[in-house]
């Protein structure tokens, strides 16, 4: 009995330590891979629980209605029957604009493709300088009319490569219609500057606000040094308003009131009613310090007995 006991154990032994293989129909298998996970697995969480994840049509259509929403805030503001709109921001603050990207960077969006135009916009602004409404219009408007290609399954590689062959055709059409402009040229200048700023304001005011942008910029601007033998049409403008040109603004009075000065200019209270108010030919002294009083860090006590100390 013992004998046989031990043989038995030996067998069973021998049977753990064998592979085991177990075949599974089609069927079975499509059914595991439904139910998940085998028991004592928990789902591999990557991502945060609280993120939502879109992919395939659902995506790209989500997209286009991101992209169309920002073109409809901003649509009502472009053309010469445009909207001003009225902007509170968490100051407390109004703002009254029908600037394209002044309205888009105050609202506040959480949709990666709504960002995206928004970034288009700043953009814009700071390469060109204006037109932040209208590509922003168009980016969408171009979006809207892939939206039917994308429902007929055709791929967003081939929607992409025909817009890139439009956009060379737009390109050579744009390097025919190009024209030649001569900055010293006062009246071309001043409609160019006219189709930018002239739904920017009152029609009352274009007139000075044109002749006073364009004056600030020709007052900064400086040609880039060319190569010998570049011909005019390739000569460069540097234009940094940033640096050269400031806007001060101060309260009361008109925009009439308003003029472009060739120098420097600094916005200080009168601390005196004696000081003069206008000075010719004056000495200017450069200063690496403020000459206002300064309080001391503790309490100091000066005593003086002689006048000339003083």
């Amino acid at each position: 009995t013992d004998h046989r006991c031990y043989h038995h154990s030996t067998q069973l032994r021998r049977l753990s330590t064998a592979p085991l293989k177990v075949h599974y129909s089609q069927t079975e298998r499509s059914n595991m891979a439904s139910q998940g996970p085998p028991p004592g697995m928990g789902p591999i969480m990557v991502l945060n629980s609280k993120t939502q994840r879109s992919q395939g049509r659902q995506a790209q259509l989500g997209n286009i209605n991101a992209a169309r929403a920002v073109a409809d805030i901003i649509r009502s503001t472009l053309g010469p029957r445009s909207m001003l709109k009225m902007l509170l921001d968490p100051m407390g603050g109004i703002v009254i604009t029908n600037d394209g990207n002044c309205i888009l960077r105050e609202v506040d969006v959480s949709h990666p493709t709504a960002k995206s135009m928004i970034e288009l916009s700043r953009a814009q602004d700071e390469e060109v300088g204006d037109g932040t409404t209208s590509v922003i219009i168009l980016a969408g408007e171009m979006l809207i009319n892939a939206e039917p290609f994308v429902r007929t399954n055709i791929h967003p590689t081939v929607i992409v490569r025909g817009y890139n062959y439009a956009l060379q055709e737009a390109l050579e059409i744009c390097e025919k219609l190009a024209l030649v402009v001569d900055v010293n040229d006062v009246d071309k200048m001043k409609s160019l500057v006219q189709s930018c700023i002239g739904t920017k304001f009152s029609s009352r005011w274009n007139d000075t606000m044109i002749d006073m942008a364009l004056k600030a910029v020709l007052t900064v601007s400086r040609a880039i040094p060319m190569p010998v033998g570049s011909d005019s049409y390739s000569q460069k403008m540097e234009v940094d308003i940033k640096r050269y040109a400031k806007v001060e603004k101060i309260p009361g009075g008109e925009i009439s009131d308003c003029t472009v000065l060739s120098g420097v200019m600094f916005n200080k209270d009168v601390t005196h009613s004696k000081m003069r108010r206008r000075i010719e030919n004056p000495r200017i002294l450069l200063l690496d310090s403020p000459l206002e009083y300064k309080k001391g860090e503790s309490q100091t006590n000066v005593e003086i007995t002689d006048e000339e100390d003083w």
